[in-house]
């Protein structure tokens, strides 16, 4: 046997006992990739009560904008700061999101290299040293009572193919992972919120009018008036002694029970006291300003209210009417919250909303007056505090044509 033959037997038993090695404890060989798949993303969070603040950070690549919603458990009720302190309805939804979180386990390494991040949609949305504004994801940091942080993600893009996946980044780590999350954290302000903004179902409707009209603000009159009355009796709508069209009946009184604020804005504290105390609104600058920037114009002398975009009177069986007044167009426009698809809601419009109870209305609609009148006080004192901002898709139904409702 020559000494080069030799040398090659040495070479192939080496590597045939590196492979058995391999075989017997395969633990010293393994990548580094590898080494955290299967482990729990966040060890200390184990109590799905624990959380007391939560902050959503979605980016809009149209706008290069970072929209935070955050929503903190403060003074024995939850809030949310990033929308001037509106009350929220979250302690639920918090608490099902963070038992999701505390089972979240990295399935598996999709990638260790920063350059990946765009792909799966898990760059930082904070990441002001990012060179490019596409592949930003959401990020999702939950704290406890103490500002102690239980949980700090980035949520990217669905796995595609396998239901249920989404890519997921640790900030300030470069490793990337597919992970199995029934997580549903959402940055969208009506997520968050009692959504049920009247209290009012459509089978307790008793008394639609809609007064359209609009304000020319440079002549300061009142133009383009229209009325329309509708009225329900032995079960069915009426218009002028005719039954309206029923598409454009449902979409209305749907829109009345599943209206949607996609913002608020807070009224100055002296005009929500003057609502609250049921005594007019007082001839203040401060609330003279406030109104007529939302497109709101009070009478001093009757006490009226007019509206740049008119208004609709609604009475439940209860004995509650129900004032809904249309201004001026709201910020954000488009109708698409960051982060979300645009669904062609149109311009957004103010939404002032005041009410009052009539023990003498509740027994002619043959209706409930103690629970009317219970539940008057609670809506007044929540309407007297914000102006709503609604989407132009809800304002559009709530503001039919006379020849759509009349229509067969």
């Amino acid at each position: 046997m020559s000494e080069t033959t030799r040398t090659l037997y040495f070479v192939l038993a080496a590597v045939v006992a590196a492979g058995l090695a391999v075989a017997v404890d395969p633990s010293k060989t393994t990548p580094d990739i590898f080494d955290d798949v299967g482990e729990v993303f966040f060890e200390g969070f184990s109590d799905p009560q624990a959380p007391r603040s939560i902050e959503v950070i979605d980016y809009d690549e149209s706008t290069a904008t970072a929209t935070p919603l955050k929503v903190e458990f403060r003074d024995n009720k939850w809030l949310i700061p990033s929308h001037h302190g509106y009350p929220a309805d979250a302690e639920e939804r918090l608490a099902t999101t963070a038992a999701a979180l505390i089972e979240l386990r990295k399935d598996r390494v999709v990638s260790d290299l920063v350059q990946d991040h765009a792909e799966y949609l898990v760059v930082d949305p904070l990441d002001g040293q990012a060179t490019s504004l596409a592949g930003r994801g959401k990020r999702v940091k939950i704290l406890d009572g103490d500002s102690n942080v239980l949980a700090d993600f980035i949520v990217g893009k669905q796995v595609d193919g396998k239901f249920g996946y989404r890519y997921m980044r640790v900030p300030g780590q470069k490793r990337t992972y597919e992970v199995k999350t029934e997580a549903d954290v959402s940055a969208r302000f009506q997520d968050w919120i009692e959504t049920d903004l009247l209290k009012v179902s459509p089978f307790d409707l008793r008394h639609i009018e809609i007064n359209s009209y609009t304000i020319n603000e440079r002549l300061g009159r009142i133009e383009n008036r229209r009325k329309t009355t509708l009225t329900k009796k032995d079960n069915k709508w009426q218009l002028a002694g005719t039954e309206p069209n029923s598409d454009t009946m449902s979409d209305l009184t749907t829109a009345l029970d599943k209206l949607r604020i996609v913002d608020v804005q807070p009224k100055p504290d002296g005009l929500s006291a003057d609502l609250k105390a049921r005594q007019g609104i007082q001839p203040t600058r401060e609330n003279f300003r406030s109104l007529q920037g939302k497109g709101f114009f009070p009478n001093p002398y009757t006490g009226q209210i007019l509206s740049n975009e008119g208004e609709m009177i609604v009475d439940s069986k209860d004995g509650l009417r129900y004032v809904l007044r249309f201004g001026e167009i709201a910020p954000g426009g488009s109708g698409q919250e960051a982060g979300q698809p645009d669904e062609g809601e149109g311009e957004r419009r103010y939404l002032m909303v005041t009410v009052d109870f009539s023990e003498s209305r509740a027994e002619a609609y043959e209706g409930d007056a103690e629970k009317g009148r219970e539940l008057s006080e609670e809506l007044r004192a929540r309407f007297a505090e914000w102006y709503y901002v609604i989407s132009g898709a809800d304002f559009g139904k709530l503001r039919p044509a006379r020849s759509d409702l009349t229509r067969s």
